[in-house]
């Protein structure tokens, strides 16, 4: 597997396909509608990036810095999110079912109209969407 660790800074990706992407450093990156299901995305800088509507199911994001994100409409399904920072991350309408956000950081993510379920894994403490 190829390990990418470029500094993208600001790029426009648009229905983007991954292979490797650990670690990668993208931040403020457009990647909107960008296919990066099962992507391998742990500790990848994805601070202030545009992911609107992108594919991210069943994507390992653990530990990746999402911060001010905008991952609106995502699918999410079955991501790997364990001890990501989702600071204010705008989460609104996101496909989060099955996904793992334990150890995860959301302090005021806004995950209006979110779909979850039974089987979305919180971090200890937090309590999830109507």
């Amino acid at each position: 597997m190829v390990e990418v660790r470029h500094r993208v800074t600001g790029a426009i990706l648009l229905r983007a396909d991954a292979d490797s992407l650990r670690e990668a450093y993208l931040q403020g990156a457009e990647l909107a509608g960008a296919d990066l299901a099962g992507a391998p995305l742990a500790g990848a800088c994805l601070r202030g990036a545009y992911l609107y509507g992108a594919d991210l199911s069943g994507a390992d994001l653990c530990g990746a810095d999402l911060r001010n994100a905008d991952l609106t409409g995502a699918d999410l399904w079955l991501a790997d999110l364990r001890g990501a920072h989702l600071q204010r991350a705008t989460l609104a309408g996101a496909d989060l079912r099955r996904a793992h956000f334990g150890e995860a950081r959301l302090a005021l993510a806004n995950l209006r109209g979110a779909r979850c379920d039974r089987d979305t894994i919180w971090p200890a403490g937090f309590v999830p969407p109507g």
